[in-house]
């Protein structure tokens, strides 16, 4: 997080020398403290994000992918004349244990097009679907296979 701190310096400032990386420096330090205190940030938790940088990646490009992916088909159900959506409730339970990771695949089936995240008690989900077809793969998605492995590498 420092590091990221101090690059978004540079970048703000739009040009590089002696004295801009050096107040730069003592910027992201104050910054990084003050996120650490404040924010509930530490050194243990960055390392924990470099650890895991691969598998976060891959889960917003595969939360990026499945948007486009359910645009496509929602856009498809909408301008076809012969097939009518039928909205379905749909209940499933999630083997994710920690709050923060419930939440995230929440908001990753929310935001993609044709589905919201209804309720979330604990770890039962009910989630709307536009259509029956969309509801297929939510107990076991892709989402909740990189947030698992995700879960586990928190606990290392």
């Amino acid at each position: 997080m420092y590091l990221l701190f101090f690059l978004i310096w540079v970048i703000f400032n739009g040009k590089i020398s002696l004295e801009i990386c050096l107040f730069g420096l003592v910027v992201a330090a104050v910054v990084y403290a003050f996120t650490c205190k404040f924010v509930g940030w530490s050194f243990k938790r960055d390392l924990w994000a470099l650890r895991n940088g691969g598998l976060i990646l891959c889960y917003i490009g595969l939360l990026l992918f499945e948007i486009v992916k359910a645009n496509m088909a929602t856009i498809r159900m909408m301008v076809s004349y012969d097939k009518e959506p039928h909205p379905v409730l749909v209940h499933f339970r999630t083997r994710l244990q920690s709050k923060i990771t419930r939440v995230l695949l929440a908001n990753s089936i929310t935001l993609t097009p044709g589905t919201i995240t209804v309720a979330l008690e604990g770890d039962e989900f009910t989630v709307h679907c536009l259509d029956e077809s969309m509801s297929e793969g939510l107990s076991d998605s892709s989402f909740e296979r990189l947030l698992l492995k995700l879960e586990r590498g928190n606990r290392k």
